[in-house]
């Protein structure tokens, strides 16, 4: 054995068939792993597109959270397939899952609140409480939405003072949307003088009426609210659509003074009454 050549020996081990069976199935092996790698690139791309193509399908889904499912959806499938290509090559997967699912709680405790706004985020472009170019108030802000993003959303004050809010501040507090429906109440309310006739104060605030933009369906009501101190409360409400809403608010009340002062009716001052109690003349001293 010793004396044989280094040729034959190493011809002798290739030629047994425990050698060839090993050969065989390593090479068996390594190709069905780059064959399930391959199919499952392959399988992340097409399954992401059509996610992809099925969200943009949904006009309730943000154009915004549309390339980020799909990323999520494709990495996802890219992950599953390295273990089970890894499982294929004799590695031992459920050691490889304990480490991704650990360094995934590493990794979440780290970025907790990162993540609660992006979780917030996706929810906000989901449930859509508001778009883009919506008034809102939130959270003590008052402002017009700029963009809705994946970890804030920008708003601009009506001031023009810019301010980026955490998607999770949001999420948590009650959202008053002023532009969520086209068709908004505007109340328009003065006082009158107690002397006034009603049905005249009506035909007054009614020929303010005559308005494109106001809606004839609802059409305009004048209601008596209230006694005052100093006058009676008149109220004329109107419907009209929320880009005209502030406009004609300003038009009607400058309008309003010039027609009640064309026909007399007073808008009285706060005032008070005062009466005098008859009194005896008071004692004069010697």
């Amino acid at each position: 054995m010793d004396n044989l050549p280094f040729q034959d020996l190493l011809s002798g081990m290739i030629l047994t068939p425990e050698f060839m069976t090993a050969v065989i199935d390593g090479v068996l092996t390594f190709a069905g792993g780059i064959l399930t790698l391959i199919i499952g690139l392959i399988l992340a791309g097409r399954i992401a597109r059509l996610v992809r193509s099925s969200l943009l399908r949904i006009s309730r889904i943000d154009k915004t959270l549309v390339p980020v499912a799909a990323s999520v959806m494709r990495y996802a499938i890219i992950i599953v397939t390295i273990v089970v290509m890894l499982g294929q090559f004799g590695v031992q997967t459920t050691s490889i899952i304990a480490i991704l699912g650990a360094a995934g709680l590493a990794i979440g405790l780290a970025l907790q609140g990162t993540l609660s706004n992006v979780a917030a985020g996706v929810m906000l472009l989901i449930l859509r409480p508001f778009e883009s170019g919506d008034w809102i108030e939130t959270n003590g802000i008052s402002g017009t939405v700029k963009e809705i993003g994946l970890f804030t959303t920008h708003i601009d004050t009506f001031d023009n003072i810019y301010i980026s809010v955490p998607n999770s501040t949001i999420w948590s507090a009650t959202i008053i949307n002023h532009a969520k429906h086209a068709n908004r109440r505007l109340d328009l309310n003065i006082g009158v003088s107690y002397d006034c006739d009603f049905d005249e104060v009506e035909a007054v605030m009614r020929s303010l009426m005559d308005d494109e933009r106001i809606h004839s369906t609802p059409a305009p009501v004048f209601h008596v609210v209230s006694y005052g101190d100093s006058a009676i409360n008149v109220r004329m409400r109107l419907y009209a659509n929320y880009g005209d809403l502030f406009q004609l608010g300003w038009d009607l009340n400058r309008r309003l003074k010039p027609a009640f002062d064309a026909h007399n009716i007073e808008i009285p001052f706060p005032q008070q009454v005062v009466h005098f109690a008859n009194k005896p003349d008071a004692v004069k001293p010697d």
